[in-house]
């Protein structure tokens, strides 16, 4: 099965609400690769890499959230796999220009 490589922006109340590390575990549950982070704006940004069913589920999994999160929105772009994706990991926050 082919792999893809999805970069979400999600948007609503998913900052303060352990969407980060709720995610890590979704992405090891699922052995999805990849990254995610909180931006200053109050969104968090994400990269989930897999086969397509699993970032498929991993994207429905972040339309909803962990307790306490209210989604509004998850904006994905396809990217090409990146290589350099070898787990799934909680990364520093950073500004989206």
């Amino acid at each position: 099965m082919p792999v893809v490589c999805a970069h979400a922006l999600i948007s609503g109340r998913v900052q303060g609400v352990s969407f980060r590390y709720y995610s890590f575990h979704e992405a090891l549950r699922l052995g999805v690769k990849g990254w995610i982070r909180n931006l200053h704006d109050g969104r968090v940004e994400a990269v989930f890499q897999g086969d397509r069913p699993l970032v498929e589920r991993m994207l429905a999994w972040c339309r909803l959230g962990p307790p306490g999160a209210q989604v509004d929105e998850v904006g994905v772009d396809w990217w090409d796999p990146q290589e350099d994706l070898t787990k799934f990991q909680v990364v520093g926050t950073a500004n989206l220009t």
